[in-house]
């Protein structure tokens, strides 16, 4: 099966903790993306393919927090 993706915005959020010397550092972040297929007949696979994208991404994999994903699926080809 090929997913074609068309539009893929994120809305990222951010947790930051301050350290007892004044400053801070991230403690987790969520990525919030909308992502826009091309004739999705079953997000359950685009989905599926998602959180295997997530699992090998470099930038993720490199952080020394949390990184999850809380994706969304739309059928057409702009964004809404």
């Amino acid at each position: 099966m090929q997913l074609v993706v068309t539009s893929y915005v994120d809305h990222p959020v951010g947790k930051m903790i301050e350290t007892g010397d004044r400053g801070g550092k991230f403690a987790e972040v969520i990525l919030k993306p909308v992502v826009t297929v091309k004739d999705c007949k079953d997000p359950a696979i685009a989905k599926q393919l998602h959180e295997k994208a997530h699992h090998l991404c470099f930038i993720a994999n490199s952080m020394n927090f949390p990184v999850r994903c809380e994706p969304s699926f739309e059928a057409g080809t702009q964004p809404n």
